[in-house]
């Protein structure tokens, strides 16, 4: 126990609950924050974590209602207005969000948003604001941070903005941050990078965090003490230690045991391909045209070149695995083959055909048996559609059934990927991550593809909806033979289920062969890196609370 848990805390939350009319999505949280903590919230989608953090700063949706008591050095934020809390968020209170893009002005320059905060609490002139912003870029670690300051968010990569979003939070030199899902989708190189950043800013400027996370290895490997959250309750709370080591309560015990660790398997094995290639990439390159200013107004074009010279083959029932870091070509590729982006060079052949010169029928036919699931569910399903009719409509439009029989299969499908009839009439926005992949899962399911393209479609996910979604992919290509190209950050979950993968930077593959040889004996020096950035859940030394594992 460390000196500062002697003192009062800098946070407690008291039998906090977050209602929407009848529906309690928090029920009498309660847990506190010393200062120097880093804090970690774990759970299943749905759980109740950042529901009660929104809570913390004040930004729940206006039909929540939260009753309780929230205490920031004994002062009570539930009862705080409007003008209370603009003096409070950015100067007392940070917060950094799970997709920095969407909590980022493309409009604004990264210089001018960082330093925005900084004019309005500190007092700070623009100039003084700006000077320090760059100075902030610099220390969470953007190299040439004087010429990316004046950079917009589309300009920065993930791993980038997600720097960007955590230099506005610490600008005002905040008692509290609060990261919610700060490492999600990005690969795991950056992951890395991200959660040593916040370590270094425990230490060098005792700043107390509470991050949220589906990762128990990266809570395990930069928390203090650790919350397990379901159905909106703490089931369990202790030192890291005593979570990771002993957990008491079996929904611990179960997600502990869900933490996906394909590093010790060896039961998966390949040396190739065993048959014919269904689908075949041939010397594949794509070029986009990036413009020289701003929306393109005085545009000096020039190409960048975002897939060279891709070579990559899949057999029928075969699992392939794609890794790689952020603006490595992954996506594009998977784009290219359902016809999103047009090749500049190569081809992209299903079973010899040159997909991107299928027309009429023969083009229909494709894209029924190749489908893709894509990373942000949200983004891929319409908004005002109900999830079940959303599941039906591909079969319907394909003139495979009426309407009827249609929703019929869609409610089979749904049943496969365990979603609640319950909520089959609600639409994307009233679904947890997790419970909307499922529905994107089932979507691209409905035309019963032979080819599925998964693009990071757990990265999002808690570990046991995680394993849930992995186990049925499973079933299914045992069941049709279905081939999967699996795209994702987690090298632990390509080394289970992936009999041979391929690594991508920069938009060419540096390295490919079966997933054990690649991963586990890596020739590419970023192989190596990426295989030596991954963080494992492993038993932890008994410590002190007040220091986090490293």
């Amino acid at each position: 126990m460390n000196m500062a848990s002697k003192s009062p805390p800098l946070l407690e939350v008291e039998g906090l609950s977050i209602a929407f009319g009848s529906l309690e999505a928090v029920k009498g949280v309660s847990f506190s924050v010393h200062a120097g903590d880093i804090l970690g919230i774990v759970g299943e989608s749905g759980s109740g974590k950042s529901l009660t953090c929104r809570a913390l700063m004040g930004i729940l949706p206006s039909a929540a209602a939260a009753m309780g008591s929230v205490r920031l050095e004994g002062r009570s934020l539930l009862d705080l207005n409007g003008v209370d809390w603009c003096s409070i968020r950015g100067r007392e209170l940070g917060m950094i969000f799970q997709n920095p893009a969407s909590h980022l002005d493309p409009l604004r320059r990264i210089g001018q948003q960082v330093a925005a905060p900084m004019v309005r609490h500190l007092g700070l002139t623009k100039r003084e604001a700006e000077q320090r912003a760059i100075q902030l870029l610099e220390d969470v670690g953007i190299h040439d941070a004087p010429a990316k300051s004046r950079s917009y968010p589309h300009e920065f990569s993930g791993g980038m903005k997600q720097r960007a979003m955590i230099a506005a939070a610490i600008g005002c030199g905040p008692k509290l941050l609060i990261a919610d899902e700060p490492t999600t989708a990005l690969d795991v190189t950056v992951q890395a990078r991200i959660l040593k950043l916040l370590r270094d800013l425990n230490a060098n400027l005792g700043l107390s965090i509470i991050l949220i996370s589906h990762d128990l290895a990266a809570v395990a490997n930069t928390c203090t003490r650790v919350i397990v959250m379901r159905n909106g309750e703490i089931v369990e709370q202790g030192s890291t230690a005593e979570i990771i080591n002993r957990p008491q309560h079996p929904y611990t015990q179960l997600l502990i045991a869900s933490q996906p660790d394909g590093w010790s398997k060896s039961d998966q094995v390949a040396t190739g391909l065993a048959t014919a290639p269904l689908i075949s990439v041939d010397k594949l390159s794509v070029s986009f045209i990036a413009r020289g200013t701003f929306l393109g107004s005085t545009a000096s074009r020039t190409p960048f070149l975002a897939l060279n010279e891709v070579d990559l083959q899949i057999a029928a029932g075969e699992t392939v695995g794609i890794v790689g870091e952020s603006g490595s070509g992954k996506s594009t590729l998977a784009r290219t083959i359902v016809r999103q982006n047009k090749p500049s060079v190569g081809a992209i052949r299903f079973e010899g055909s040159d997909v991107h010169q299928l027309r009429g029928a023969e083009l229909l036919r494709f894209q029924q048996r190749v489908q893709m699931v894509f990373q942000n569910p949200y983004d891929s399903l319409n908004p005002r559609m109900p999830v079940r009719d959303a599941v039906a409509e591909p079969i319907w439009r394909h003139g495979l059934s009426d309407r009827r029989t249609a929703l019929a299969r869609a409610d089979e499908l749904l049943d496969m990927v365990e979603l609640p009839k319950a909520l089959r009439e609600r639409r994307p926005r009233q679904l947890s991550g997790g419970q909307c992949q499922r529905v994107g899962l089932a979507r691209a399911l409905s035309l019963e593809p032979e080819l599925l393209i998964a693009d990071e479609i757990t990265s999002a996910l808690d570990v046991t909806t995680q394993a849930q979604i992995l186990e049925l992919l499973d079933r299914l290509q045992r069941e049709r033979r279905l081939a999967l190209l699996y795209i994702s950050h987690d090298l632990g979950v390509v080394n289970s289920i992936c009999q041979r993968v391929y690594v991508f930077k920069g938009g060419r593959i540096v390295e490919s062969g079966p997933t054990r040889q690649v991963l586990n004996k890596p020739q590419d020096s970023y192989t190596r890196e990426l295989v030596g950035s991954v963080t494992r859940l492993k038993p932890l030394a008994e410590q002190g609370m007040g220091h986090a594992p490293r």
